[in-house]
């Protein structure tokens, strides 16, 4: 049976006796995990015990399989960290998390708002490794949370267990995290609770010709009959302007107080621009090419658009001729270029600028498309942009 350390509640995994007595216990000099001594197959010697590591980070283990060089070099970055007697606990854990991070770990950041949001959220879901608040958090089926980047460092380093209990990762999971949603929604609403009295209260964008709109959009006796491109539009329920940036808070919300979440979903893009998510009924980029994008829909205009979850590629928009009744024109007639629309997007790429996201049942290629509607899903950023020839040459 292989060597398994004591869980969180202190339970040995291998022999399941509550809480060991303190002197048959061995705390990793590394991890500082605790290890139920008689349980180990290969004990350390008493002169030893203070810096013994645990199978999971012993290099010489012959339970383990010897990690890559550069798993040896973290290994040893992260004893230096801990034999360093000037820093604080607090101060291990920051430098710990850059190096899992893959950042310098002498870049200094203010962590003040972060602790005071995690004693909202409470210790429970701080990130294992870090412990600190998880950057888009991923759960592991036992309930134990990690920071994607963190979860990806212990699985890069062929660890297939929960770092916390032990419990095992199943493979599609260690494959393709996924991120957990309800938390991320769980550590929005705690920061925005926090900051509410220190923060400054937005100011709200109130249209012109708001209040003579109907609450739904399509329920004029000409749209019935003429088809939901004659619509009426209906009211605009959120108070943000239309080159907002970012997420679209509560205090933007005067009429639920709760703002527009990730993974709420409308009957179509009519409803999905009450809403301020993306504000265009048909064109998929909303943005000025002064100014940047603010959002995009995703719903599968070409060909060479990829949606991988996480990350997407996004041919842009133009090169077609949608002049006269052609609006479903699938022909591309010439190149798109940086102009309009597509400027708006390399504006937010270069400024870093968040981009708000939807997806459209309209993507049949993509299984991250909802089955039905228009589903908002939170706010990217745009890596990199370039021109290429695509799939739909001319």
């Amino acid at each position: 049976m292989p060597d398994l350390p004591c869980d969180g509640d202190g339970v040995c995994m291998v022999c399941r006796v509550t809480s060991p007595p303190e002197v048959d216990l061995l705390h990793c000099s590394t991890c500082a995990t605790p290890w139920h001594s008689p349980c180990l197959s290969k004990a350390p010697a008493l002169a030893d015990a203070a810096s013994w590591s645990c199978p999971d980070c012993s290099l010489d283990s012959a339970t383990v399989a010897a990690p890559s060089a550069p798993a040896n070099t973290l290994v040893a970055a992260i004893r230096a960290i801990e034999s360093d007697n000037t820093l604080s606990d607090q101060e291990k854990a920051r430098r710990r998390q850059a190096l899992l991070a893959g950042d310098a770990p002498d870049v200094a950041d203010d962590d003040d708002a972060a602790d005071d949001t995690l004693e909202i959220v409470g210790k429970n879901f701080s990130c294992v490794f870090c412990m600190k608040l998880p950057e888009r958090p991923v759960t592991t089926p036992c309930g134990h949370n990690f920071c994607l980047k963190c979860f990806q460092k212990w699985i890069q380093s062929k660890k297939r267990t929960c770092g916390k209990c032990r419990a095992p990762i199943p493979a599609k999971m260690a494959e393709q995290p996924r991120i957990n949603s309800a938390l991320v929604e769980v550590i929005r609403m705690a920061k925005i609770s926090k900051n509410h009295n220190s923060a400054g209260s937005a100011v709200p964008y109130h249209y012109m010709r708001n209040d003579d709109r109907p609450d739904k959009a399509f329920t004029t006796d000409r749209a019935k009959k003429a088809g939901k491109a004659n619509a009426s539009s209906g009211q605009i329920f959120v108070t943000i302007a239309p080159d907002h940036f970012g997420p679209i808070l509560a205090e933007n919300d005067p009429r639920r107080n709760m703002g527009v979440r990730v993974g709420e979903t409308w009957e179509d893009r009519l409803e999905c621009r009450q809403w301020g998510a993306h504000f265009p009924h048909v064109a998929g980029i909303a943005g000025q090419s002064t100014h940047g994008a603010q959002s995009v829909a995703l719903s599968g205009g070409y060909e060479d658009d990829e949606d991988h979850g996480e990350w997407f590629l996004y041919t842009g928009s133009g090169g077609r001729d949608l002049s006269g009744n052609k609006r479903t024109n699938k022909e591309q007639s010439s190149d798109q270029k940086f102009e309009k629309l597509n400027a708006a997007l390399r504006i937010s790429c270069l400024k870093g600028y968040p981009v708000r996201v939807v997806r459209s049942h309209k993507e049949k290629r993509s299984s991250y498309a909802p089955e039905s509607g228009v589903r908002y899903d939170g706010v990217y950023r745009i890596e990199k942009c370039w021109r290429k020839i695509g799939i739909q040459v001319t």
